[in-house]
């Protein structure tokens, strides 16, 4: 039950300052596996003024996906996104679920300030406050996306075309051995880390804006297209 859940685990039932009050922010958080890990995850990371949208792998048992809900329901800022992918491991799949929870937050009434992205095996070393004042004291108004250009030993990665298949039950990334066209718009590929940081205003931007939507459409067939879109989009300039 609800009640159980909230006081047996201990979750935060209000902001613990002024300054976290005033200061929401929006978590991805991408889940297939060990519910237990889950839930510690939630309960380290959850305040009420945050906003929380939970991806969970289409092709995950359905037991773990009903609990997953029963927690979700007991809670009116955490909600299950309401597009579901069957993730593959460096598929588009991956990068496509983040944006499936981008859409459902841009439209939830929370009035978030940054998005977070984890994984159901991540787990915070800073608190809540923690976070905030470092995002305040360096990154106020900016993405936390590092990268580079992309290196030579990775090209391939966007060079030629990569498929997601199925063998025995395990999905996959292969190549194709077809080349692939240059990037749209002459965008420089950078490259850097799937995790991020990522203001509101640059989520709507990555949402609407012509280039991105085009370099989503051209990362459809890259390997592990989460560590170059949002790195790129991040150097456009302006």
């Amino acid at each position: 039950s609800c009640p159980t859940v909230l006081e047996t685990l201990h979750f935060i039932s209000r902001p613990l300052s002024e300054e976290e009050g005033n200061f929401s922010l929006a978590y991805i958080i991408t889940i297939h596996k060990e519910l237990e890990m889950f839930v510690r995850l939630l309960r380290a990371i959850y305040m009420p003024q945050n906003i929380y949208c939970i991806h969970i792998d289409e092709k995950s048992p359905r037991d773990y996906k009903t609990a997953v809900q029963n927690i979700v329901n007991c809670f009116e800022n955490i909600f299950i996104s309401s597009k579901r992918e069957h993730v593959v491991y460096a598929g588009f799949s991956r990068l496509q679920a983040d944006i499936n929870c981008m859409r459902d937050l841009v439209n939830s009434k929370v009035q978030w300030n940054y998005v977070i992205n984890l994984c159901g095996q991540d787990f915070p070393l800073k608190t809540n406050k923690e976070i905030i004042q470092y995002i305040k004291s360096k990154w106020n108004g900016k993405n936390i996306t590092p990268g580079i250009v992309q290196p030579l030993h990775v090209k391939h990665r966007t060079e030629v075309s990569y498929r997601e298949f199925v063998h025995s039950g395990v999905p996959y990334v292969y190549p194709a051995k077809i080349r692939k066209a240059q990037p749209p718009h002459n965008l420089t590929i950078y490259f850097g880390s799937a995790y991020y940081i990522l203001t509101k205003d640059f989520v709507e931007f990555t949402l609407s804006d012509a280039r991105a939507k085009a370099l989503l459409e051209w990362s459809r067939d890259t390997y592990s297209p989460d560590e170059h879109y949002w790195v790129t989009l991040n150097r456009l300039p302006g």
